[in-house]
């Protein structure tokens, strides 16, 4: 059962949310699998008690030896005997489904995979979630950078305010934000600042992880989407066709005559980080002094790609803490070598109400060490690190926090976010091609 360890924020592409350790994306005919670390067998010690409910609920009669299970034991499998008054309502339910249920037969898997998401959705978190087998190797090919779908990032935006939103509804829509050059999204017209309001056919309403889940979908289907452009009246109709893509993760630019690096990131991946690195240390080569890393809309990735990205900026020291269900904490401290870690290279880093979890670890970082000034609005929030862990392989898997991380000063940033040294309010009119935040920013780097 391979364990794996994410944080992601909002589901704000066709990926799914959450921060995990590095992996190759999966080959299409086998579960995928991630090599194991020695920091991924420590976070995940406590996991065991959960995998034995599991097996305990599948049916697979975890006898431990001296167990007196008593008369019950043929009708509650598994069961020890101080636990039988607890599960014995459980138990009663799944015996009178098995044996009472009159309209067509439900199989046991679909029943255990539907006991174990009710046990998670009981927790009330968000981010830990039940994945089927479809959606497990997916979550996974998408933290990689690679997915299956139209390539367009997509976060759900309130319409009175352009902050983040959870719940689908009248006033939180999905909008576009960007979309992949080449991607199918982009081939077949999609433009940032649509506003889907259907899904073949189908209103937008409830879970933003359900809505992004019907947007993706295998190689060579076709999904439909409603899309408000405010041109016109009523909403254009545009199929497209989904292929596998590849996401660009890195993206670089020169700014105020060349004096001033830009790079884009929209991805916590091991290419990502690797990208990355080399795009700063290419604007310091260059003899640039001042970097703008724009963070907006990054909903982030592995926890290892956000410890190497932090690691450009500063040379040594803390980048955050990792406190464990024990409540013992953990510090993860810079690697050496960062590109740009010279005081006299100014940085200052744009943040959203998207840039959450791993991007959030990296602007945290930089803030509380004073390396670089955070300029936007307030970020997302999310300060808890989730385990993936595959189950049988016909049974999929589910991710599961296991851990809070705090800044580098000790400050849970969880549901409040970070609040940018710097404000800027981006009205809902904005023209296109227009950015007040990059705007400001360049004005801070020139003095000003």
């Amino acid at each position: 059962m391979p364990k794996l360890h994410p944080i992601r924020g909002p589901a704000t592409t066709e990926v799914q949310d959450d921060l995990m350790l590095p992996t190759a994306p999966p080959a299409d005919d086998a579960p995928p699998q991630l090599p194991p670390k020695e920091r991924t067998r420590e976070r995940i010690r406590h996991l065991p008690w959960f995998i034995a409910i599991v097996a305990i609920l599948g049916g697979s009669g975890l006898f431990l030896s001296g167990f007196a299970l008593g008369a019950q034991r043929a009708s509650t499998p598994g069961t020890p005997e101080a636990a039988q008054e607890a599960f014995q309502p459980f138990w009663d339910t799944y015996n009178s489904i098995v044996n009472d249920y009159a309209l067509p037969p439900v199989s046991r898997q679909t029943l255990v995979e539907g006991a174990i998401k009710g046990m998670i959705d009981a927790l009330g978190d968000p981010f830990s979630q039940y994945l089927s087998p479809n959606d497990f190797q997916s979550t996974l090919e998408s933290l990689a950078g690679t997915f299956s779908g139209i390539g367009a990032v997509i976060p759900a935006t309130s319409t009175t305010d352009n902050s983040a939103c959870t719940v689908l509804s009248s006033t939180c829509t999905l909008v576009v934000s960007s979309v992949i050059q080449g991607a199918p999204a982009d081939e077949a017209g999609v433009l940032p600042g649509d506003r889907i309001v259907a899904i073949d056919g189908t209103s937008l309403t409830g879970s933003v992880d359900a809505a992004v889940a019907k947007i993706r979908g295998p190689k060579g289907t076709t999904v439909v989407l409603a899309i408000d452009r405010g041109a016109s009246s009523s909403p254009l109709s545009i199929s497209i066709v989904r292929d596998i893509v590849v996401q660009k993760e890195v993206e670089t630019r020169s700014l105020a005559g060349g004096s001033v690096g830009y790079v884009r990131l929209v991805g916590f991946s091991d290419n990502s980080a690797k990208d990355f690195a080399a795009a700063v240390k290419a604007d310091v080569v260059a003899g640039q002094k001042r970097l703008v890393i724009d963070l907006r809309g990054d909903p982030g990735g592995y926890i290892t790609a956000a410890q190497a990205v932090a690691s450009q900026f500063l040379g040594d020291g803390v980048i955050f803490y990792e406190e464990g269900a024990d409540g013992v904490e953990t510090a993860t401290a810079a690697t050496a070598g960062g590109a740009a870690t010279d005081p006299s290279i100014k940085v200052v880093v744009l943040v959203d109400g998207n840039t959450a979890s791993a991007s959030e670890i990296v602007a945290g970082a930089l803030q509380a060490r004073g390396r670089a000034q955070l300029i936007g609005s307030q970020t997302y929030g999310k300060g808890t690190i989730q385990a993936f862990q595959q189950l049988s392989a016909n049974s999929g898997g589910f991710r599961l926090t296991i851990a809070k991380w705090l800044t580098p000063n000790k400050v849970w940033i969880h549901h409040i976010g970070l609040t940018p040294d710097i404000a800027v309010t981006v009205p809902a009119n904005t023209p296109a091609g227009t950015d007040p935040v990059l705007d400001r920013a360049l004005a801070v780097l020139a003095g000003n």
